[in-house]
């Protein structure tokens, strides 16, 4: 496994993820990463220039994984009011869970990097960043592969076991593979 670096989505970071999900048609037929951001429902040419718009902003998060000059993955995180689009809503809400600080919605690795440990890099930078920027509540709704395969082109939320390395904890099944998991992230300050 490489020795990845990460650094923040951020306006000096942006031609980076861009070059990445333009090597990839937009990543997932050209969701931009934009598709849990509130208009994420809307498709069409306009997901690049809006993707960019909220990064200019300071409305879009992530945590950015590079092989030397390169970036090679990403993990979407943010405040819930910023991705409020998830997928298995109705089982979620009948859940009445608590109420998260910070969500974790999508992962995306280069196709020549996948299996190669940067999901693992990522969810740990975007821990950190929500760490940075005071930490709290992070929930997010990985898929379980225990004893079946899944290609990892569609693992759009990482596993279940990437987020139990970090500290996650099963809160409840959403469904037949998908879980709940949450931790409490305390601030670099605290």
């Amino acid at each position: 496994m490489s020795a990845f670096a990460a650094r923040p989505l951020s306006p000096d970071t942006w031609s980076d993820f861009a070059r990445l999900a333009e090597r990839h048609e937009g990543v997932w037929g050209g969701c931009w990463c934009l598709g849990f951001h509130s208009e994420g429902a809307q498709r069409g040419d306009h997901r690049r220039d809006a993707k960019k718009r909220r990064v200019l902003d300071g409305t879009a998060h992530a945590a950015l994984v590079y092989d030397g000059e390169n970036c090679v993955g990403w993990c979407q995180f943010g405040p819930v009011d910023e991705l409020p689009r998830i997928k298995r809503r109705r089982a979620y809400e009948s859940l009445e869970p608590r109420a998260p600080d910070w969500r974790i919605t999508c992962f995306f690795v280069d196709r020549e990097y996948r299996g190669q440990g940067v999901a693992t890099a990522a969810l740990r930078a975007a821990l950190k960043e929500i760490a940075r920027l005071g930490g709290g509540l992070v929930e997010s709704f990985p898929e379980d592969v225990t004893d079946r395969r899944t290609s990892a082109g569609f693992l759009h939320n990482a596993t279940t076991s990437v987020f139990e390395r970090q500290g996650f904890t099963r809160e409840h099944p959403l469904g037949k593979h998908h879980w709940l998991m949450t931790k409490e992230i305390s601030g670099e300050h605290e």
